[in-house]
């Protein structure tokens, strides 16, 4: 599967901005997908991911009621709303897939190109 994130871009402290992640293929709804961002000097880190039938979310404990990750199976979408955006969310932000169970970067299978977020303080 093939995966191409959007929808970053500048925005001031306490905004918000949608991101988007098109997935290619026909199996894009057989995979759990999640959302990770790399700040620069740092590693990448988990943000959110969710199970292939959507049912099922998990978020990174500081970004749960800030951050919404949520999939659309027949536009082979999926999409992480953020709002009440601080300084340190700025980062670049990508999308990956994955068969198995396990949320760390090393377990994602595909990986999208990274869409930059910029929080403005």
């Amino acid at each position: 599967v093939q995966l191409q994130a959007s929808g970053g871009g500048l925005v001031q402290a306490g905004g918000s901005l949608r991101l988007s992640c098109a997935a290619s293929g026909r199996t894009f709804s057989s995979y759990a997908m999640g959302w990770f961002r790399q700040a620069p000097g740092k590693e990448r880190e988990f943000v959110a991911a969710i199970s292939w039938s959507g049912g099922s979310t998990y978020y990174e404990d500081s970004l749960k009621g800030r951050f919404t990750i949520s999939r659309d199976n027949a536009k082979n979408t999926l999409y992480l709303q953020m709002n009440s955006l601080k300084f340190e969310d700025t980062a670049v932000y990508y999308c990956a897939a994955t068969r198995g169970a396990s949320w760390t970067p090393g377990a994602m299978n595909y990986w999208g190109k990274g869409t930059l977020v910029t929080v403005s303080s």
